[in-house]
């Protein structure tokens, strides 16, 4: 029996619907999830990070800086949390790769850069266990896009030689990893919005936090030719490798979109939001390969109506969630963090050029060491 290689992984998306933190167990031939747990996200937090999001005059390196700590101590939160959930001790989990929260995802500036807050000092200081943090930089440094990271593993995981499958990640943006079953044309990118817009437009007008089940988009009617406007975005014409955020699809462009459509009712609106995810989703499918295997992870996953229309886009495709894999959905993205921080540890690299854009593979994040 070999001894476990325990990691945790923590995430937090661009919906900001809460903290992931899985514990993970890589001494085997595939990783083993031993336990998740999400920490709510306090709504003045939450509140302040959506803010910060927006760029503001007002004190805002300031409030950078102390967000960055309080996020810091909210992860350290969720992996303590999660440790009680179970019977590992601090002292037996090896490091903990943390993405941070994203407030800046600008990669095509002429100097481009992202930017994750959630000090990894604080996470180590308050867990007691090394944290691996910073994965995004390394590759634009290199001249990448700094995302998706997640195709690697990926790759690693889900790659079946000789099956054309396509990994899909619906979190409040839409990331796809092309897996050819040739290891050697794997690709991945985001294609758009995933979850950030449907939410939005249904937190403004019912003021829930998101559509149950796509309920509210079922009830209304998509309008032709208000989805073409949308689909007009130029980000849909890029070719890969790209990546995108709210810096892009965010409330200030729906709110300049809708300026023709605000006659429109609301769950029409919301029908055509819902339809731009699965359009610009399915369109970027279908141009890999007409045919293959579609699994599903991340908050997208759990909208039965975002899961039932993007189905009938793609036809030829076999559908399903990632737990068809054996991976819970919900947990893909936290397990992936704790796979790049068991990479770093091995000084292994964890990019995949093809896919960032990067000049070369390397070693991604840096330690923070708890002692």
């Amino acid at each position: 029996m070999s001894k476990p290689e325990y990691f945790i992984g923590l995430m937090s998306g661009t919906s900001m619907d809460g903290v992931d933190a899985v514990l993970v167990d890589f001494s085997g031939e595939h990783p083993t999830l031993i336990a998740g747990h999400t920490e709510a996200i306090p709504s003045h937090l939450l509140k302040g990070l959506q803010r910060l999001c927006q760029p503001a005059v007002d004190d805002e390196i300031n409030r950078l800086g102390r967000l960055d700590r309080s996020v810091g101590k909210l992860f350290a939160q969720a992996v303590n949390n999660l440790l009680a959930k179970t019977d590992i001790t601090a002292d037996q989990v090896i490091a903990i790769g943390s993405h941070g929260q994203t407030v800046r995802h600008m990669p095509n500036l002429e100097m481009g850069f992202t930017l994750q807050i959630g000090d990894p000092n604080t996470i180590a200081i308050e867990t007691n266990i090394d944290v691996i943090a910073d994965f995004r930089r390394k590759d634009i440094a290199l001249g990448g896009q700094g995302a998706p990271l997640v195709p690697a593993f990926h790759q690693q995981v889900f790659a079946k030689q000789g099956q054309t499958r396509v990994i899909l990640n619906i979190g409040g943006i839409a990331n796809i990893t092309y897996l050819p079953g040739n290891s050697d044309d794997v690709l991945g990118f985001d294609t758009g919005p995933g979850n950030t817009l449907i939410d939005y437009f249904v937190h403004q007008s019912l003021g829930h936090a998101f559509d149950e089940d796509g309920e509210w988009a079922a009830s209304g009617e998509t309008n032709p030719e208000f989805l073409k406007q949308l689909l007009s975005h130029s980000y849909f014409a890029l070719s890969a490798p790209k990546s995108t955020g709210r810096e892009l699809f965010n409330q200030a462009w729906l709110e300049q979109q809708l300026a023709d459509y605000s006659h429109l009712d609301q769950e029409d609106i919301q029908s055509t939001l819902l339809d731009l995810t699965c359009h610009s989703i399915a369109n970027d499918i279908n141009k890999l390969s007409a045919t293959g295997e579609l699994f599903v992870c991340g908050g997208g996953a759990l909208n039965t109506e975002l899961m039932q229309r993007l189905a009938r886009l793609v036809p030829g495709y076999k559908m399903d969630t990632t737990a068809g894999l054996g991976v819970d959905a919900k947990w893909v993205e936290g397990i992936a963090f704790a796979w790049l921080a068991m990479r770093h540890h091995n000084d292994l690299p964890a990019n995949l050029p093809a896919v960032t854009g990067a000049s070369r593979p390397a070693v991604l994040g840096g330690r923070f060491r708890a002692r």
